[in-house]
């Protein structure tokens, strides 16, 4: 793609105070063989992947992303330089890829991310899309945050256009499963705070509980003064 070329060789100085937030979903998809392969003993077909979150072409901004997969691979490190950013591969283990992604601007620092590839079900909560034919799923949300870009990564960041013209969608309905955690959260919140009432009352009934018996205890040690 071509680039600005006026920015100069400090990318045109930051940009204080400004900060943009490019959300993405990473993660795998695999698919069962239905039975090992004889000639190598692969059991899955797998697919790890870098995709925008929201429907835009992220090489306006991205150079490259880098895949390291398992040393066992012959070709260890997969580089992919434009969308979809993705490599398939077969294999019969699960083990973890790094996911560096590298932008355009040389003054913005790579983005590295850490996925365990999946492929065998394990009643994890990242599992989802299973069956129905497409295989299992697992793929997280996660956020780009450009602190006080420079010239040429803002320009970059606000000038994408979209991947395609048709509905945009995920194998995970993140909006979903935001909406559950947040209710989550507040379900908890408020059982929280019951638990705390709860306690509360317990140590004022302890306390007072404690002063009654100091004052039978101071009772009775009077009297006994008495006789």
């Amino acid at each position: 793609m071509s680039l600005p070329t006026d920015f100069g060789p400090d990318s045109g100085g930051r940009m204080k105070g400004v900060y943009i937030v490019k959300p993405i979903v990473y993660g795998n998809i695999a698919r069962y063989f239905g039975k090992k392969r004889e000639e190598d003993g692969h059991t899955h077909q797998w697919t790890v992947y870098v995709k925008p979150y929201h429907n835009e072409d992220m090489s306006a901004y991205v150079k490259k992303v880098h895949f390291k997969l398992h040393e066992s691979y012959a070709n260890q490190n997969r580089i992919v330089v434009k969308p979809p950013y993705e490599i398939s591969e077969t294999g019969w283990g699960e083990f973890e890829i790094v996911i560096k992604i590298h932008f355009h601007d040389p003054n913005e620092r790579p983005v590295t991310m850490y996925h365990i590839l999946k492929l065998f079900h394990t009643g994890g909560t990242m599992e989802v899309g299973l069956d129905q034919g497409k295989g299992l799923v697992s793929e997280s949300y996660d956020e780009i945050v450009f602190q006080d870009p420079t010239q040429l990564m803002h320009h970059l960041l606000t000038n994408t256009k979209q991947l395609t013209l048709g509905p945009w969608e995920h194998n995970t309905d993140f909006e979903d499963k935001k909406e559950k955690t947040a209710k989550a959260i507040t379900d908890a919140k408020q059982k929280v705070r019951v638990e705390i009432v709860m306690l509360k009352n317990r140590l004022k009934l302890a306390r007072e509980t404690i002063a009654q018996f100091k004052e039978e205890i101071a009772k009775t040690q009077d009297n006994q003064y008495i006789i």
